[in-house]
């Protein structure tokens, strides 16, 4: 009858289209799937090249036995999306005979500071602008590797906003601003905040840092060098 030619007409329309989207999806899989190689080769290409400028500046920043590595896995199929098929690890070993871990995992606070120092140090030019917030970024370290501190932080402000808490007048010395935290408290509240400081205040805020509460004429003339040279 003329009602099942029209139905099976309809049908035969449905299976066209159907291979049709079946063509279509395989070849789109076949082109996602040639996609994904490339930049998986590029990202195998970028991650050597990642590694050993973050390497080199370890050492530098008093991370001398540490060693960093990105891993570059396959995901499972079904996790596949638009960044591709790659899963993605950054991993330090420490310490000598250290085992290998996840970056965030692995690392104290200040040694995880400076190896995200290092790492955008490295990415500067290549992030968007963001603002980079450091604490503890220099627990642990004095004397040259301070300074080293100092300059790597003096050097990634050229391309991010860097905010630094800091307690080491080589890197205090350093910063476009210096705001010095306080604490208050009077009979019934204690309250905190911070003040920016001027040229002469900086000076006195960083002979404090050396020389402690009472300010020593030494200690006021390094101040006064460290800020002329920074």
């Amino acid at each position: 009858s003329e009602s099942i030619s029209v139905e099976l007409e309809s049908i035969e329309k449905n299976i066209d289209n159907i291979e049709k989207i079946k063509e279509k999806l395989d070849s789109t899989r076949l082109f996602y799937d040639k996609c994904c190689k490339e930049l998986s080769l590029v990202r195998k290409e970028a991650a050597v090249m990642l590694q050993d400028n973050v390497n080199s500046e370890l050492e530098p920043l008093k991370l001398i036995d540490a060693k960093f590595r990105v891993e570059i896995t396959q995901k499972n199929l079904e996790k596949f999306n638009a960044d591709g098929a790659d899963n993605i690890k950054f991993l330090v070993k420490l310490n000598k005979g250290a085992n290998e871990g996840e970056i965030h995992k692995i690392s104290s606070g200040g040694e995880l500071s400076r190896l995200m120092l290092a790492l955008n140090l490295v990415l500067s030019g290549s992030l968007n602008r963001k603002t980079i917030i450091f604490d503890e970024v220099d627990a642990g370290v004095s004397g040259a590797v301070a300074n080293a501190v100092g300059v790597r932080l003096q050097t990634l402000s050229n391309f991010q906003q860097v905010l630094v808490v800091t307690h080491l007048p080589q890197v205090a010395s350093r910063g476009t601003q210096h705001f010095r935290s306080f604490k208050n408290s009077n009979n019934d509240h204690t309250y905190s905040g911070i003040t920016e400081l001027n040229y002469d205040d900086r000076v006195e805020e960083i002979a404090k840092m050396m020389s402690g509460e009472k300010i020593t004429h030494e200690a006021k003339i390094m101040a006064n060098k460290l800020m002329e040279n920074s």
